[in-house]
């Protein structure tokens, strides 16, 4: 009976054509029931055989059909093994971590694979490797995206590799920014046989030569014959065309080559820029001209750089009607000046003198509490009481500061309120003593000298004060009391340096020119207390007071000698010596010798 399904015969032919490939053909039963069919069927489709598949093709003799299959299964092993292999590196070429599902039922393959051979990703397989958290994977498929279109761009796509790590990549990279390619670059190309590349290169560096020469021309750069297009010039000039800022680097450079026109230009372009700006910033924009040589342009920058304007600026702006801009002038300095008061930065006289003028009496109080504050600091004044600049502390903190002399009403007012002493004292011995050394070039007179040796003696500066008194010109001097007090004060400042035996000298010579004087007596005593010969200073100091020192001032001697002392078993014995001569007298002695200890 005529089977005439129409399934039935496809499959009839499907098996006929089934056993030829496998050469079964001597198999008699053409069935597709047959069970060869079914196996057959397996083979085709890549499915592994069952040893009872085997065996039943062994035992109807169909070996070479079974040779073929095994061939077959042995070749897809060996591909799905190549093709597993070559995943892992793909895995591993663009950074996928921690993914173990098997290449077979998973995407990541064939968007790997489109990744690899420089195909665009969609957006569904972007968002995919997004989802997984491959976010340096998605990096380079976009880079490989990049290398794709420059490789088409610059005609280099005979060149396999697309992954960014490419040495083609930078190279490409850098035609398409205009940058020109080193001598290792251009090997690079030619080995590669990427001539059509090389030759977009070349035009593109005749393009540049053309425009560096344009350049040159519109910048009045022409007597640098270099045409190099890696020429510094090459490059500044384009930054000129952009209309960028030079660097100082840039600017100098062009200084070296002599470029001066290029140079004025660039200034040039730059103060229009500055000039639009500033007119904007202070109210100034009705102003036509943008030239930086008109008058606005120097107003203008006098305004920014912090500076005040003068009468005939002021009058220039009020002219044009430029109200506003005067204004802003006015709180632009006002602004300055509030800065450098903040910084602790001292006014000016014509500072504060514009302060004055423009009534800005706030700023002005302003200024003379921070300044009194910073005087105060300056000068170790700690008592808070003083605050007010109406104090007379202020005034003398001023004059001091800027080194005048201040009146003896105004020391005595310091040592009335305990505030003459340390730098406040120094200081104005310092001034003092400069005071008199200008009087003795101005006037000759020699009592000038005494004066400025004392006080530098009193400013701790007795080197100074023996530099001074040098080479005294004793033979010239008629006067002796003259000659004693220059002597007794070069004695002093030899003493203030221990140098003792020199000291005496100086002082026993002072007897000798005015023997009735007391202050030679007085630096005798002194040098043996220094000394620690206590008794015999005692009967130099009474020979002074016989003279007319007074007892006060011996005992300023004593005490000056044991602050100097800095052995402090000397200084024991030189404390013992006074209270046991007299306790009452010399109690400050041991006081003093305490407030020593509780420094330690």
């Amino acid at each position: 009976m005529i089977n005439l399904n129409p399934e039935y015969e496809i499959s009839c032919q499907h098996f006929a054509d089934l056993k030829e490939k496998y050469q079964a053909a001597k198999y008699e039963y053409s069935s597709p029931s047959s069970p060869l069919y079914f196996i057959l069927r397996k083979a085709d489709l890549g499915i592994e055989l069952t040893d009872l598949e085997s065996i039943y093709l062994q035992k109807e003799q169909l070996s070479t059909t079974f040779n073929i299959i095994q061939k077959e299964q042995q070749q897809r092993n060996k591909e799905r093994i190549s093709l597993g292999v070559e995943f892992t590196k793909l895995k591993s070429k663009y950074k996928v971590e921690n993914y173990n599902i098997s290449w077979i039922t998973s995407d990541l393959y064939f968007i790997l694979c489109k990744i690899d051979s420089g195909n665009f990703l969609t957006e569904k397989e972007f968002n995919w490797l997004l989802s997984h958290g491959w976010k340096a994977t998605t990096s380079i498929a976009i880079e490989t995206q990049k290398v794709t279109s420059l490789k088409s761009k610059y005609k280099a796509t005979r060149y396999q590799d697309f992954h960014p790590d490419s040495p083609l990549y930078p190279i490409l990279k850098k035609i398409d920014r205009s940058e020109r390619l080193n001598e290792t670059e251009y090997k690079w190309l030619i080995e590669k046989g990427l001539l059509e590349t090389l030759e977009f290169v070349k035009q593109q560096e005749a393009e540049e030569r053309n425009e560096f020469i344009q350049l040159k021309e519109k910048y009045q750069a022409t007597k640098y014959k270099s045409e190099y297009l890696s020429s510094p010039l090459y490059a500044i000039l384009q930054k000129l065309e952009a209309e960028e800022t030079l660097m100082d680097t840039e600017i100098n450079w062009l200084q070296e080559q002599e470029l001066i026109e290029t140079i004025a230009i660039a200034e040039e372009r730059e103060q229009i820029k500055e000039f639009a700006a500033w007119k904007i910033k202070y109210k100034a924009t009705e102003y036509e001209d943008i030239s930086p040589k008109c008058h606005l342009y120097k107003v203008l920058k006098i305004i920014d750089s912090g500076n005040f304007l003068g009468e005939q600026d002021i009058n220039f702006l009020k002219k044009r009607k430029f109200l506003e801009t005067i204004k802003v002038a006015h709180d632009q300095y006002t602004k300055h000046l509030k800065s450098k008061i903040e910084t602790d930065e001292l006014l000016t006289n014509s500072e504060i003198q514009w302060l004055k003028n423009n009534g800005r009496e706030d700023i002005i109080i302003l200024v003379q509490e921070r300044l009194f504050s910073i005087l105060k600091s300056k000068y170790a004044v700690l008592d808070d009481k003083y605050k007010s600049p109406s104090s007379p502390l202020y005034s003398i903190l001023q004059k001091l500061e800027q080194d005048e002399r201040i009146e003896p009403q105004d020391v005595a007012w310091l040592q009335e309120n305990e505030l003459f002493y340390d730098k406040i004292r120094t200081k104005y011995h310092i001034i003092e003593a400069d005071f008199y050394q200008q009087e003795l070039k101005r006037t000759g007179n020699q009592w000038n000298l005494v004066n400025a040796s004392s006080h530098l003696r009193k400013a701790d500066k007795s080197k100074l004060a023996l530099q001074l008194t040098n080479n005294l010109p004793l033979n010239k001097i008629e006067d002796n009391k003259l000659k004693s007090a220059l002597l007794t004060t070069r004695g002093g400042a030899f003493r203030d340096f221990d140098k003792l035996d020199d000291a005496e000298i100086c002082a026993r010579q002072a007897m000798k020119y005015q023997p009735d004087s007391h202050h030679p007596y007085t630096l005798m005593g002194a040098i043996c207390y220094q000394q620690g010969k206590y008794f015999e200073g005692d009967k130099w100091f009474s020979e002074a007071i016989k003279r007319g020192a007074k007892p006060l001032d011996m005992d300023s001697e004593i005490k000056s000698v044991l602050k100097k002392t800095n052995d402090q078993k000397q200084r024991q014995e030189l404390v013992n010596y006074l209270l046991k001569k007299d306790s009452y007298r010399y109690a400050w002695a041991k006081d003093y010798l305490k407030k020593q200890k509780d420094k330690k």
